[in-house]
């Protein structure tokens, strides 16, 4: 039954096979709770000790084609404005907050969580989020707290530990902006929906699948282009790479390890190929004319 089990939940729910990534998470949950069962007396021992399955190695990269360049980035925040009625500014709350995705590479998590108090945005030059905390959906059943979004510490971190984030001017005079028009949501939050509240998963997909559509062509919108919010932190961390900015850096910023960075990211840095060739011309220049 348990290699059934490890079977099915290697594949997602339309048989195609799921993330190397996917997969590891799913099978640390189903170990909890087996480890919960062996420790409340209704399972003698863990049955996945003692099954070790090789996997195929992840194939779980950056899709070159969902990547936006900077015109795009800026075409749909400004369609992104125009979704939903004047008055009930649906698009314009929402434009920040795809921004700080495209610009400072969060996780959209993350960026629901984000307070005030976490930002330094001067009015002029560079400013700071201090990221230290994530509000994804996790539904009120399974939260301590009854809300529908989750507290949680930011991923692959200590609770209490946080991260901070340089951003770029541009950035800067977004939020303002969005601050100036709109302040700040309940419990100090930057981003909020009409009343206040958490920004739902829901509605942010919404928007974006609705703004998609203005700020595309036609012929585009069924493309794999900028397809998920979570694609503009894709495109930020691709930015970051191909501007040089070193891996270890990139991966502190974005709250990820090196190795995921350089294994997830390998296929969209662009111009490594023609600097190898570069080098190994130089080197070959020095030993003499290269020639056997």
């Amino acid at each position: 039954m348990l290699e059934d089990v490890l079977y099915r939940v290697s594949y997602k729910l339309d048989g195609t096979p799921a993330a190397g990534d996917t997969y590891k998470r799913r099978r640390r949950a189903l170990n909890a709770a087996l480890e919960h069962a062996v420790a409340v007396g209704e399972l003698p021992e863990n049955p996945l000790q003692r099954i070790r399955r090789k996997r195929a190695g992840s194939n779980d990269v950056v899709d070159r084609r969902v990547l936006v360049n900077a015109v795009q980035a800026r075409q749909l925040l400004t369609a992104v404005s125009y979704v939903g009625s004047w008055g009930r500014c649906r698009g314009r709350r929402l434009v920040a907050f795809y921004a700080v995705l495209y610009y400072a590479g969060l996780r959209p998590a993350e960026a629901v969580g984000l307070r005030l108090s976490d930002c330094h945005l001067p009015e002029k030059g560079w400013g700071t989020l201090t990221l230290r905390e994530t509000r994804p959906v996790s539904g009120k059943q399974w939260t301590d707290s009854g809300e529908r979004h989750d507290r949680r510490g930011l991923k692959a971190r200590e609770a209490s530990t946080d991260r901070p984030v340089p951003i770029p001017p541009v950035l800067v005079a977004i939020l303002l902006g969005h601050l100036k028009e709109f302040g700040d949501a309940k419990e100090g939050r930057v981003f909020g929906n009409e009343r206040g509240g958490v920004v739902g998963s829901s509605t942010y997909w919404r928007v974006w699948e609705e703004a998609r559509e203005y700020g595309r062509p036609p012929g585009r919108v069924d493309s794999p282009l900028a397809g998920r919010p979570y694609d503009l932190r894709y495109a930020c961390i691709t930015r970051w790479l191909n501007a040089g900015v070193p891996i270890a850096e990139v991966a502190r910023r974005v709250g990820n390890s090196p190795e995921v960075i350089h294994r997830r990211y390998n296929g969209c840095i662009d111009g490594h190929e023609e600097v190898a060739n570069a080098q190994i011309a130089r080197a070959l220049e020095a030993e003499g004319d290269g020639s056997i």
